[in-house]
């Protein structure tokens, strides 16, 4: 196994969160995104799952904003998950 397959798996338990949402949310965007992930983004990713569920979930719903380009991108991939999940 690979640092960045360690990582993944990390990152796999990490976005097991205390609010449905978020594990609803994190789960979709993990089971199409992740393994697609490279080790800058896996990082990235893995700084946001930092965030306290409540802020997190603000930062995913689009009511605050990150001043960390990086972040903005992979909360967009996020979104963008959801939003298609919600069309289906």
């Amino acid at each position: 196994m690979t640092s960045v397959d360690r990582t993944r798996e990390r990152i796999r338990w990490r976005c097991r969160r205390g609010l449905l949402e978020l594990d609803l949310l994190l789960n979709a965007f993990i089971a199409k995104h992740l393994d697609g992930l490279d080790a800058a983004a896996l990082d990235v990713f893995g700084h946001l799952l930092t965030r306290a569920d409540p802020e997190l979930l603000d930062l995913v719903m689009g009511r605050q904003e990150t001043p960390n380009a990086r972040e903005r991108e992979i909360l967009a991939l996020i979104r963008a998950g959801s939003c298609n999940a919600m069309q289906h």
